[in-house]
């Protein structure tokens, strides 16, 4: 072993996959939670999504036994993910977003679920932003009632309304089984990911976690959330890096979404929305 992350012949239990672009600082905080609060053998590979801000570099020099595998171009959050877990040897995968950070204890006891459930492809952890606020980090299949419902929720949290962050509170406090978990942290099985094929590419960024989760209950996997692991998460931030990009972004994966699970009526009424919403600079 070399450093803190594992190295040498003996697989490890967990790999870890976190895709960058151009998020040095943080990726360098995410990796740091890893090397202080997991215990189990644990791999760590870094996809660079063609950065320049000297992510990789940064990566090799403060962390060797991480694997750093660089794209020539940045082709997506899904795609990346996809190739991490192809080149990665754990039983289970952690998918980690790099302005997330693990708490002590939180790996292990997402990985004790997976053990303790066979029939779970994929947990999710409570997610709380930097100042301890509690995140809405899963819910129902998105249709255009459900996000209307769920945006209220959000949007009053991030307003940081007593009403609401008592009621995502109470959400959050209970294990239970949503239909989707955020992609900002997760722990999945391998054999579940290969089953579905993983990631859908046509997602460059945004709803591929929920499309995921869908795909996987459709194969007969269960998607568990657990309040017993706690991860913190600089919710937004990728966002303020490139809010214009990301705007497109994510109205494309929505429309997919939408074409993939929800048929033409509502996929005609979303797009209806969106028009709009960009007309008057939403």
């Amino acid at each position: 072993m070399t450093g803190p992350f594992q190295g040498g012949p003996d697989p490890p239990a967990v790999s870890a996959i976190v895709v960058s672009y151009n998020t040095r600082d943080d990726l360098l905080r995410c990796l740091a939670s890893l090397a202080a609060h997991v215990r189990l053998p644990l791999e760590v590979l870094v996809v660079d999504n063609a950065s320049t801000d000297g992510s990789a570099h940064a990566v090799r020099q403060r962390y060797p036994a991480a694997r750093v595998l660089e794209r020539t171009a940045n082709r997506g959050f899904s795609t990346a993910n996809n190739e991490g877990i192809r080149a990665s040897a754990g039983s289970q995968v952690l998918v980690l977003n790099p302005d997330a950070e693990v708490t002590a204890g939180a790996v292990e006891a997402l990985s004790a679920r997976l053990e303790a459930r066979p029939e779970v492809g994929l947990v999710g952890p409570l997610t709380r932003s930097p100042d301890g606020a509690v995140q809405v980090s899963f819910g129902p299949d998105l249709t255009l009632l459900s996000e209307w419902r769920q945006r209220r929720l959000v949007r009053a949290v991030r307003q940081r309304r007593p009403a609401a962050l008592r009621e995502a509170e109470a959400q959050a406090s209970r294990e239970h089984e949503p239909d989707w978990v955020s992609g900002s942290c997760f722990l999945a099985r391998r054999e579940a990911l290969l089953a579905v094929g993983g990631f859908d590419e046509g997602f460059f960024l945004y709803e591929e976690d929920a499309d995921l989760c869908r795909r996987l209950r459709r194969g007969g996997w269960k998607i568990l959330f657990t309040p017993v692991a706690e991860v913190r998460h600089a919710l937004g931030r990728s966002m303020e890096r490139s809010p214009g990009r990301a705007r497109r972004e994510y109205r494309k994966s929505h429309l997919r979404y939408y074409r993939k699970h929800n048929g033409p009526l509502s996929t005609a009424l979303l797009r209806a929305y969106l028009g709009l919403s960009a007309l008057l600079g939403r």
